[in-house]
């Protein structure tokens, strides 16, 4: 097992390892570690230091502060890392509304942000920038793809609703640029509610065939959990987000059946995704998640541009990055013209394996997506 182990690591390196390293690089890493959204900013962490760990590389230094989920707080920590720290690279951040805070500042003193998570509109259109990469997917991704699923499902009257920040807005217009029927209706609820009493009630009334919702970390817990118990007896679809492999285990018997949208899942049928679900349970000792996978191509794209380029040549890191020449989790990745990602986006299905809640994919939602604002970033 040991050996199977090492062979996957070095299978996983294999596309940082041609070139010899490049001059040392310090990663400052932000992300949610305590609090509403935790879970997640641990999934990306562990997967980002995975990566880290399997490479090898010593010129790699990565310091991890844990934002609150607060926006001054991440101000704060960015400001620290790029003025004492001495920061290269910044990364980490989980929810749009921090990445709205930082990242526009970041890139701005010259530092490259690298995503894996928070998509925001305002950041792939207009307000692109040559040092901004996301290696998750633009915000209206998933929720274009559950829209298209939608018309596929037969949904004519679908109840949507999401949190009201920036993410939860691009959910809303995400899922409407592709969704062909009528709105029962659309409503946004407050960031960290976790309380739907109210929202179901009006789901119950609205005459919905359906609903649509994005509610990531514990507000998805707790929505399904209240959904489930009141009897309300609407199929359901959303993103990823709210059916991922830490959600589904608070949830449980609630979530099955349920269809929802990913860019990934561990039953993708590519060389560096087998090696790294087998590697993650075995360092971590769980399935990875959405966001593990996220922040272990973060990482393996960083990697790549070390192996090419000195961090200190702005141009030509910028331009290794550009090429994301490593082995994704997702099988096939590259950037779109606003340095977003280009990528199939997937239909998968809650089920229950022995005693874990966990999704299998159904087929193909979206093919070779990119995103909605490309076409005004200039850049």
């Amino acid at each position: 097992m040991k050996l199977k182990t090492t062979l996957m690591a070095a299978l996983l390196a294999a596309t940082t390892a041609g070139a010899g390293w490049a001059d040392p690089v310090k990663v400052g890493m932000i992300t949610t570690l305590s609090g509403g959204g935790a879970g997640l900013g641990i999934d990306v962490r562990d997967g980002f230091m995975l990566a880290v760990k399997q490479a090898g590389n010593p010129d790699l230094q990565v310091v991890i502060e844990d934002d609150q989920r607060k926006p001054d707080i991440a101000v704060q920590l960015a400001d620290k890392m790029i003025q004492s720290e001495k920061v290269d690279v910044l990364t980490g951040i989980i929810f749009s509304n921090l990445a709205m805070a930082v990242i526009p500042a970041a890139t701005a003193q010259g530092k490259f942000y690298l995503s894996p998570n928070a998509g925001p509109s305002a950041l792939a259109g207009r307000g692109c920038h040559p040092n901004y990469f996301n290696v998750a997917w633009q915000n209206d991704n998933l929720h274009e793809a559950a829209g298209a699923y939608a018309n596929e499902a037969g949904f004519k009257n679908t109840y949507i609703l999401a949190p009201n920040y920036p993410a939860g807005q691009d959910a809303l217009t995400g899922y409407k640029r592709f969704y062909e029927g009528a709105l029962a209706g659309e409503f946004y609820t407050k960031l960290g509610q976790t309380d739907y009493a109210a929202e179901i009630a009006q789901i119950r009334a609205s005459g919905a065939d359906s609903v649509f919702f994005f509610l990531p970390g514990g507000m998805g817990i707790s929505f399904l959990k209240q959904y489930a118990a009141s009897g309300v007896d609407l199929p359901v679809v959303g993103p990823a987000f709210s059916f991922d492999q830490g959600i589904l285990q608070a949830v449980g018997e609630a979530a099955l059946g349920v269809k929802n949208t990913s860019q990934w899942n561990k039953d993708l049928d590519n060389p560096a995704n087998v090696a790294f679900v087998e590697s993650f349970q075995a360092e971590y000792g769980r399935l990875p998640s959405l966001y593990a996978s996220q922040g272990f191509d973060t990482a393996n794209l960083l990697l790549s541009a070390m192996a090419k380029a000195d961090v200190s040549d702005t141009e030509a890191f910028r331009a290794a990055l550009k090429e994301a020449d490593f082995a994704s989790t997702r099988g096939d990745f590259r950037f779109g013209p606003n340095n977003h990602p280009i990528q199939d986006i997937y239909v998968r299905e809650v089920i229950q394996e022995g005693d874990v809640f966990t999704n299998k994919t159904l087929g193909v939602a979206l093919e070779d997506r990119g995103d909605a604002y490309a076409d005004e970033c200039r850049m």
